[in-house]
């Protein structure tokens, strides 16, 4: 009796009415989300702009599942093109057979012609994207689990897959999990680019020669525990022998362009630079202006001060000029000190006169 073991599901498709829901499309559409989202938060931290690896991603993701199903087809012909096959089955991707190889080489291929559309290098494309990609890998590597393909060697493990199907040639029983170890090394292979890239400022597609060079190596040992049929060159299957070319590239390329060009990026992207150049150009003119109108605004305000300072020493000089009414300068008035003329006769008779009135009418008050 099997204490434990990884269940194969029962069905890897399910029917909504007419409309079938296959497990192995959605694992590829998932991971393809997954890479999509960490690109573009990569790619913006970079100071690229937002839906840059969306736009470039409508041509990369296409041209990646037709180089996957032809490198598929072409390493696995005598699966289509032999006799009782149907070649027409060559174009039944749902039914699982992607090569990994086919779809990054090609798959970058229509990423270079977005990126050259959208005007950005495709080197640091190819660097923010890269442990998306990795994580958007191990997702679809659980459409294997879905379809019952790919696992290793018979085993006992209590980690053990349970094959149930018979169909394709398949004999049931409990194999390595190959799916889900290739899953866990993307999760690490992309954890690893994040560490690295960050540490140690990796830039020129050099965090990209990184994912490709040590996903080669758990490809490798992981392709040596399958059983399924492949090509043999001298004793390894043909992946083995990809993985290790693929590998022996990915390392140069870093010595290489570590050496030619060391460090990272400045700018990722132009279009990005030039709006950010323009916003501050704006800001920059914004406040000129302001301070402009600040000044003037200052002068204005100087000149009515300046007027108003004028108007008020004028109106006091007025003032000060205009004689009040029996002041000093009142009109009629003698200056001080100025004697009073001689009075003539008349005068004096009129002040006795006055004099001898107001002495008798005391009395008499």
């Amino acid at each position: 009796m099997e204490l434990a073991y990884i269940p194969s599901p029962s069905h890897g498709v399910v029917y909504l009415g007419p409309i079938p829901l296959r497990g192995y499309a959605f694992c590829i559409i998932i991971g393809v989300f997954i890479a999509v989202w960490l690109g573009n938060k990569r790619w913006i931290a970079r100071g690229g702009q937002a839906g840059t690896v969306a736009d470039i991603a409508v041509w990369a993701v296409p041209f990646g599942l037709v180089g996957g199903r032809l490198y598929h087809v072409i390493t696995d012909y005598e699966l289509y093109f032999s006799d009782g096959r149907d070649w027409v089955d060559a174009f039944k991707v749902w039914q699982g057979g992607l090569g990994i190889w086919g779809a990054i080489a090609l798959g970058a291929l229509g990423a270079w012609i977005g990126a050259r559309r959208r005007g950005v290098p495709m080197p640091a494309y190819a660097d923010a994207v890269a442990p998306g990609i990795a994580f958007a890998q191990a997702m679809g590597r659980w459409g294997n689990w879905f379809n019952q393909e790919l696992y290793g060697r018979e085993t006992h493990v209590p980690w053990a897959l349970h094959i149930t199907s018979s169909a394709d040639g398949r004999v049931p029983g409990y194999y390595h999990p190959t799916f889900l170890y290739e899953s866990l090394w993307c999760i690490g292979v992309g954890l690893l680019v994040i560490w690295a890239d960050r540490r140690f400022e990796l830039g020129h597609g050099r965090a990209f020669a990184l994912y490709v060079a040590a996903y080669c190596v758990g490809r490798g040992w992981i392709e040596y525990m399958r059983v399924d049929d492949a090509h043999h060159i001298l004793g390894l299957r043909l992946n083995d022998w990809t993985a290790l070319i693929v590998f022996l590239l990915a390392v140069t390329y870093i010595w290489v362009s570590s050496k030619k060009r060391p460090g990272r990026e400045t700018e990722v992207e132009p279009r990005a630079a030039a709006s950010v150049a323009s916003g501050e150009a704006a800001v920059t003119e914004t406040d000129g202006k302001a301070e402009t109108d600040g000044e003037a605004k200052a002068d204005d305000a100087s000149g009515t001060d300046e007027r108003a300072e004028s108007s008020g020493k004028a109106g006091s000089d007025e003032k000060a000029g205009t004689p009040q009414a029996g002041g000093p300068g009142a009109k009629g008035s003698e200056p001080e000190g100025a004697e009073a003329p001689d009075a003539g006769p008349e005068d004096a008779d009129a002040k006795g006169v006055g004099v001898k009135d107001g002495a008798g009418s005391a009395p008499q008050g």
